[in-house]
């Protein structure tokens, strides 16, 4: 069994989870994604971010704005529409289930048969 793959899979399991949390916070644009992501040693690559926000944007859980740089082209700034606030929650919702289970499993002590 390769270690890096299963991990590499685990990461992206939560991806778009992390994603969308980044961006529930207010206007977001991609690179700042992308530095909070790699500080957070969830390893993703242009290739891998811009593909997944457009399935969201095309889901309707987020919209995005294009705002004039002063150092370049213009910025594209993302945001969660109300259905991905409510997508957002439910993912939520799930993700606290599932961190309490994986506790109770991982937590409990070796039984003896």
């Amino acid at each position: 069994m390769n270690l890096e793959n299963t991990q590499v899979q685990m990461r992206k399991g939560i991806l778009e989870y992390c994603i969308l949390h980044i961006i529930s916070r207010g206007e977001v644009y991609a690179s700042d994604m992308l530095d909070e992501l790699t500080q957070a040693k969830m390893i993703v690559v242009e290739g891998t971010l811009y593909p997944l926000l457009t399935r969201l944007k095309n889901a309707g859980l987020l919209e995005y704005k294009w705002v004039e740089s002063k150092a370049g082209p213009p910025r594209k700034y993302y945001k969660l529409t109300d259905e991905g606030i409510r997508f957002l929650n439910v993912l939520t919702d799930t993700w606290n289930e599932l961190v309490h289970s994986t506790d109770m499993i991982t937590n409990r002590s070796k039984t003896t048969y």
